[in-house]
């Protein structure tokens, strides 16, 4: 019953978000659920994987998924993932986490206050071409894309964690998308590169056990209930909610590293 319960909770957060999977799927499982932290990242990454797909095919049966720029800010990241992962066994873990942590406190602080108070969209880099509906494709909406993809790597690679957490925010300061866009577009970036990631240690022997499948079904079940309400639920409150999300993580994170 817990699996089931943390599992919802996390499909929940990533469908109404955007982010949070992993950065929650992995204390949901190592500190709920006892699992040792081999055990628990394959789960982790297929669960929010899973549910991530789930979430971006209801974007793209809804229109609301710029695919195009997913896949490139995921071309991207993947090439400065292994400068993180260099990073990560280079630097000390501490240092890195206290770091993610203030970035993260950061983000909420301004998302809180841009949801009072919008950028006038003409001058933000990310434009829509009105004709279209998708991105109106220049050198600098290419190298703000570019960008955003290469730090949501280095932070995956360095820590495991980071992509929507930096993903959404950059897409709400540097595009005139809706939020429900970037949740959307931001679903379809983590399912490419948690899959992926899932998939390599797969084939590399990792187990899922029947608490794992359990956990990864709930979370698609969390992640369909978040994308159903997601639509009634409006713009602001949905990026407050995830200010408030990133705050608290980040607290924990915090206390984590400084506990350590």
């Amino acid at each position: 019953m817990l699996a089931l319960l943390l599992g919802a909770l996390t499909g929940l957060s990533l469908g109404l978000t955007g982010a949070g999977g992993g950065i929650l799927a992995i204390p949901a499982l190592v500190l709920g659920l006892g699992l040792s932290l081999s055990t628990a990242t394959p789960i982790a990454l297929l669960a929010v994987g899973c549910a991530a797909l789930l979430g971006a095919v209801d974007g793209l049966r809804k229109h609301i998924v710029r695919y195009r720029a997913a896949l490139f800010m995921a071309a991207v990241g993947a090439l400065c993932t292994k400068m993180g992962l260099w990073l990560g066994h280079h630097l000390p873990e501490r240092y890195l986490l206290i770091a993610f942590a203030l970035l993260m406190l950061w983000i909420a602080t301004k998302m809180l206050r841009s949801a009072a108070k919008e950028a006038i969209p003409h001058t933000k880099p990310c434009l829509l071409n009105p004709e279209t509906g998708r991105f109106h494709w220049t050198a600098r909406s290419s190298a703000t894309l570019a960008t955003i993809g290469a730090s949501a790597g280095l932070f995956s690679g360095m820590l495991g964690v980071g992509g929507g957490f930096l993903i959404v925010p950059s897409l709400r300061r540097y595009s005139n998308l809706s939020m429900h866009s970037i949740v959307a577009t931001s679903l379809l970036l983590i399912a490419l590169v948690s899959l992926s990631g899932a998939a390599v240690a797969l084939s590399s022997g990792a187990h899922i056990p029947t608490l794992g499948w359990l956990f990864t079904g709930a979370a698609l079940l969390g992640m369909l209930f978040g994308r159903a309400i997601a639509s009634h639920i409006p713009a602001h409150t949905l990026q407050q909610g995830f200010s408030i999300l990133t705050a608290v993580v980040a607290v924990i994170l915090l206390i984590k590293s400084l506990s350590a």
